[in-house]
């Protein structure tokens, strides 16, 4: 595509949206009651207007039939969360049983572990990408120091080339074949929360089977966001949360995918609760974990009702829409248009003032772009925040805007350029 810095082309665009009535459907916050343009889809979704009704329609369940909600009604609480498996699995291309939601993001990366992580004189190490987002550093810290192992020599982090600021797959390759020896573990994420590079799945995973080693991923910016093929890829594990592109709401459900090939390795540790027991005996209460079949068997404790209310109303805009490739085609070419204009910003000015570190290539990226502003960084985020232009600010001089296909507009875009473009006068 042949893109414009005009206002009328971004309305061209919009116009022939197939998408563009989706934006009808949530709720989008007022300055100067005005809609802002919210750019922070990677930090918090936005609110689906049918979200209240999901949650009132559950909140009467209880009312009318309370503990009978479990059994009786349109939706009954006992298998609620298999509702969602089937719209889940799509966005992360695995096999229905291959999913469950439950608990938060780190607590299901820790229940992961315990399965997947398992150190021994041989194989201890853990290898990351440098420059994770902290839960998983502390997660792995955590893991390794409770197995009894030294963080400084258990866990290898892969950092780019000097004077890059991405990593290279052939690095982790690399880098994952010189372990491989004493390689119990790779685990990183799908997209850097930092940079917005997406990674070459597949080829981690190979590398790491190839090693010995399992391979899991967090995906907390990548499900929702990017295509994913986790049970064609033979990923062993991974986890995401919900409340970033699948917008369930602040502090989400978390979903998990295991791999089907570990269901029936009955020598898998895990900790175990009685809601990830087998379902057509769970009433029994007989001693003795008997694990259902399926990531449903690494849940521990009962479903939280009202937050899978909340994730259930976002996934019907997801599927009404068409699913993750539907929203992919459209995040491509909207990320383009904005990093387009940003580089039309860079145009007028003796060198860049706004560097993109996200890759220009859109293979190995979401809808996130990660902006370093060369001065006055700061002044500049306070300067789109002011003028209702909502991002997300990192240490020391970046922030992150994420167009998101289901409520972005190109229209959006457009004038969130315009205000980085006129804070270069504001702000001098």
């Amino acid at each position: 595509m042949i893109y414009q810095n005009s206002l009328s082309f971004a309305i061209a665009q919009d116009n022939d949206d197939l998408l563009k009535d989706f934006r009808n459907q949530f709720l989008i916050p007022k300055h100067k009651g005005k809609d802002v343009i919210y750019l922070c889809g990677n930090s918090l979704g936005l609110q689906p207007k049918s979200a209240a009704q999901y949650i009132a329609d559950q909140m009467n369940t209880w009312q009318n039939l309370a503990v009978e909600g479990w059994f009786q009604g349109d939706d009954p609480w006992l298998e609620y969360h298999k509702s969602l498996s089937a719209s889940i699995s799509k966005i992360v291309g695995a096999r229905e049983n291959e999913v469950s939601v439950m608990n938060s993001l780190t607590v299901n990366l820790h229940l992961l572990m315990v399965s997947f992580y398992k150190p021994n004189s041989k194989r201890f190490k853990i290898i990351m990408e440098g420059g994770a987002f902290p839960s998983d550093q502390y997660a792995m810290e955590s893991q390794v120091k409770f197995h009894g192992f030294d963080p400084k020599d258990a866990i290898i982090e892969v950092f780019p080339r000097e004077g890059e600021l991405t990593l290279r797959t052939e690095d982790i390759v690399q880098t994952i074949n010189n372990h491989a020896a004493e390689l119990a573990l790779v685990l990183f994420s799908g997209i850097n929360y930092y940079t917005g590079q997406f990674f070459d799945l597949e080829a981690i995973t190979q590398a790491a089977h190839k090693a010995g080693a399992y391979a899991g991923f967090d995906l907390a910016h990548a499900a929702g966001n990017v295509p994913l093929k986790l049970h064609e890829w033979g990923a062993d594990f991974a986890c995401w949360c919900s409340y970033k592109y699948m917008n369930s709401g602040p502090g989400g459900i978390s979903g998990i995918f295991v791999h089907e090939k570990h269901f029936t390795d009955n020598q898998m540790n895990r900790f175990a609760g009685w809601w990830g027991y087998r379902a057509d005996k769970r009433f029994l209460m007989a001693p003795g974990f008997d694990p259902a079949i399926g990531a449903d068997g690494w849940q521990v404790s009962t479903s939280p009702i009202l937050l899978l209310a909340l994730f259930k109303a976002s996934m019907a805009i997801f599927d009404a829409a068409g699913g993750i490739d539907a929203l992919r085609k459209k995040s491509v070419a909207l990320t383009a248009f904005f990093e387009f204009l940003i580089n039309e910003i860079n145009k007028g000015q003796a060198e860049d003032i706004f560097r993109i570190i996200t890759p220009a290539n859109p293979d190995i990226r979401g809808c996130q772009l990660s902006v370093v502003c060369g001065q006055n960084a700061k002044a500049i985020f306070k300067y789109l925040a002011d003028n209702g232009v909502i991002g997300d600010w990192r240490e020391p001089d970046v922030i992150r805007l994420s167009a998101v296909p289901l409520y972005n507009t190109f229209q959006d875009v457009y004038h969130a350029a315009k205000h980085l473009a006129d804070a270069l006068v504001a702000v001098k």
